[in-house]
């Protein structure tokens, strides 16, 4: 006798799936730390079915922006393998501080430490590698400041989030002419010196809680 269709895996399935669509508007909407309830109202399903499938937020968070973030890690190697280094040194910082015009939750996720999500820190290291890769190719070819630091990435993308909100066409506008003049303070030839950067840890710790309030 063949069985019959097996309904409630397929219901899970169905309702883990419209959990991550759900999960993906809100948090891009409204930052990862939207409440977990909304996101289950915009699933049409209830908590519970929520926390049966991600425990904790972070298990959500890693599940949605898992793959930006690989996509994102992708992008430096791709910057930093570049036969122009400071050409791509500029697309990408350009490209990087639109993040969170087009999704708030990934643009914090990116400036945002997870120590015990796996997924997402250790394709932030490999996006870390490469960025630094990349930055030290630009100085050498003569097209960086000598002084710029890798860490100081999260908080260009900051400066540019923070014009971006709200989302509107003239803020968007006014970000990307932002980017401009951040760029042209990292070109080489800038001599006067930067005022020094606090440990990285503290720095992503401030740049979460300033996202966060």
């Amino acid at each position: 006798m063949t069985p019959g269709p097996r309904r409630p895996r397929a219901d899970a399935a169905r309702n883990r799936q419209r959990l991550l669509d759900a999960a993906e508007a809100v948090f891009g909407e409204s930052g990862i730390d939207a409440p977990m309830s909304e996101v289950a109202r915009r699933a049409g399903v209830g908590i519970a079915t929520l926390a049966r499938n991600f425990p904790a937020r972070e298990d959500l968070i890693a599940a949605v922006f898992g793959p930006s973030m690989t996509a994102y890690a992708d992008t430096v190697a791709a910057a930093a393998a570049d036969p122009d280094p400071w050409r791509a040194f500029c697309g990408f910082i350009e490209h990087v501080c639109r993040i969170p015009q087009r999704d708030r939750g990934f643009g914090q996720v990116l400036t945002t430490m997870f120590p015990g999500v796996e997924p997402l820190e250790s394709e932030r290291q490999r996006g870390l590698r490469e960025f630094i890769r990349l930055v030290r190719r630009a100085k050498e070819a003569g097209g960086l400041r000598a002084d710029f630091s890798p860490h100081d990435l999260p908080l260009l993308m900051l400066a540019t989030g923070a014009v971006t909100r709200p989302a509107t066409p003239a803020l968007a506008a006014a970000a990307d002419r932002l980017v401009g003049y951040l760029l042209q303070a990292c070109a080489a030839g800038n001599t006067d010196p930067l005022p020094g950067l606090p440990p990285p840890r503290e720095l992503y710790r401030a740049l979460e809680i300033s996202q966060r309030h």
